[in-house]
């Protein structure tokens, strides 16, 4: 199920993102995607309720010329379904650090070198509330 589709964005290293967002009742997973575009994502967020042989936890990944990376699992799982989310996302030229629900805090490396955010997406069952810069 696809989602919002931002493009022509232009976030810059340092600069959060944040994405709200209700997850709905019977939840399998959802995804956010930032990168440049499709097929250069700098991270791939998964949240996997109960999805590709995975419960309750987070997949992260990026892509680089269409080709996906090495997955990195984070066990930490704030997320209930019917209930709101938030996540942020701050970049730099070497990782991105990732805020969840609860003020959890991982890192993902960037592997793609990636500088500039351009385009974010949404997939699965999150109803995208609010997307904002700072």
């Amino acid at each position: 199920m696809a989602g919002i589709v931002c493009t022509k964005l232009n976030v810059k290293p340092g600069q959060k993102i944040t994405v709200k967002g209700d997850i709905l009742p019977g939840c399998k997973s959802f995804t956010l995607n930032l990168g440049k575009d499709v097929d250069n994502l700098l991270i791939h967020l998964n949240a996997r309720f109960d999805a590709h042989g995975d419960a309750r936890t987070i997949v992260c990944n990026s892509k680089n010329k269409g080709q996906w990376g090495k997955e990195l699992r984070e066990t930490n799982f704030p997320f209930q379904e019917g209930g709101s989310t938030e996540l942020s996302f701050i970049h730099d030229k070497k990782e991105v650090t990732i805020t969840l629900p609860g003020n959890y805090q991982f890192k993902f490396p960037n592997e793609t070198g990636l500088e500039t955010i351009e385009f974010i997406c949404t997939e699965g069952e999150l109803n995208f509330k609010t997307i904002s810069l700072v």
